[in-house]
């Protein structure tokens, strides 16, 4: 088991602030920083500022990157320029995001979604170790391009959920990435990804606080999970957890205000690495338990704690 750290990229605080956590991530030794983008950075900019901020053995995973947004030429050229202008590992991870980011903001499809991921990791797999890529996917294709950078020998991680993007993971991936879930859902689709790839490692995203505040975490931490309780997946998910009239509520898409007032902290802890160091050492411990290899704490950020301090300085206690 591995303890990581992804920049939380928290809207109701400075963006800036993400450099400072990933500064701290490193000062405190974690091996990975994960580096995503939402509605500020970009995440290959944002990279390659902070990879000078950590140690050089320092691994930066990259994404994940929607793959209906960026194509698979974009994504690798973007590794290999973080990697040769950083010195610093790559990794790159590929998902399919959301309806919001992926047809609101960016204005693109997001139709076939499984049919794009499939497509682009079998070419980024390709491009990032070096080869020429001759993908004529039904929605993904690339023809005819080679890094001309060196080759990051970047980790492809593919974030997963649905049983198409679990096979996916286990056809292409190196790792497969869990969002917001459970012990016992991690567990299930750990499963179903090792019956066909035994030798795939499985990593959690988990919302985090540790020794801090936690009514202000928690308070954070609840804002960002409103938008999955209708989501597919994750409703069924918080049901089996107990959280079933949240959910129903949420399908009635009510003003998110009310939304959010209505999510429990227990909801949120059911998804999270939160309390104490006893306690984050047993949520921990129960994800072991349930097959999955790292654990990427997404440390809460907050007046009482900024960059996320406390909550990283306690969890590198518990390696």
């Amino acid at each position: 088991m591995t303890l990581e750290i992804s920049l939380g990229l928290w809207q109701d605080r400075p963006a800036a602030e993400a450099l400072e956590t990933a500064r701290l991530a490193g000062e405190l030794d974690f091996p990975s920083v994960w580096i995503g983008e939402m509605a500020t950075y970009d995440a290959f900019a944002l990279a390659t500022a902070a990879g000078p901020l950590l140690p050089a053995g320092t691994r930066l995973v990259l994404g994940p990157f929607a793959v209906t947004v960026r194509d698979p030429m974009m994504i690798a050229m973007g590794a290999a320029s973080v990697a040769a202008l950083t010195g610093r590992p790559v990794s790159v991870a590929l998902g399919t995001s959301s309806t919001v980011v992926v047809e609101q903001w960016h204005g693109r499809s997001r139709a076939r979604a499984a049919q794009a991921l499939e497509e682009s990791a079998r070419a980024v797999r390709i491009l990032i170790e070096g080869g020429k890529a001759e993908v004529p996917g039904d929605v993904v294709r690339t023809s005819g391009y080679r890094l001309r950078l060196p080759v990051p020998a970047s980790e492809l991680v593919v974030a997963a959920f649905g049983p198409q993007a679990v096979a996916t993971a286990g056809r292409h991936a190196d790792r497969m990435v869990l969002n917001l879930i459970d012990p016992p859902t991690a567990g299930e689709l750990v499963d179903r990804l090792r019956s066909t790839a035994p030798d795939t490692r499985v990593a959690v995203w988990a919302p985090s606080a540790i020794g801090a505040d936690l009514g202000a975490a928690y308070q954070q931490l609840r804002r960002g999970i409103v938008g999955y309780l209708a989501a597919p997946g994750y409703s069924d998910m918080f049901v089996r957890a107990g959280f079933g009239d949240v959910v129903a509520f949420a399908r009635t898409r009510p003003h998110p205000r009310e939304l959010l007032a209505a999510v429990p902290d227990e909801l949120v802890a059911a998804i999270g690495v939160i309390g104490d160091a006893d306690a984050a050492a047993k949520r921990i411990a129960e994800y072991q338990a349930h097959g999955v290899d790292d654990v990427v704490l997404v440390p809460s950020a907050h007046d009482g704690d900024p960059a996320g301090r406390l909550t990283m300085t306690a969890a590198a206690g518990l390696r």
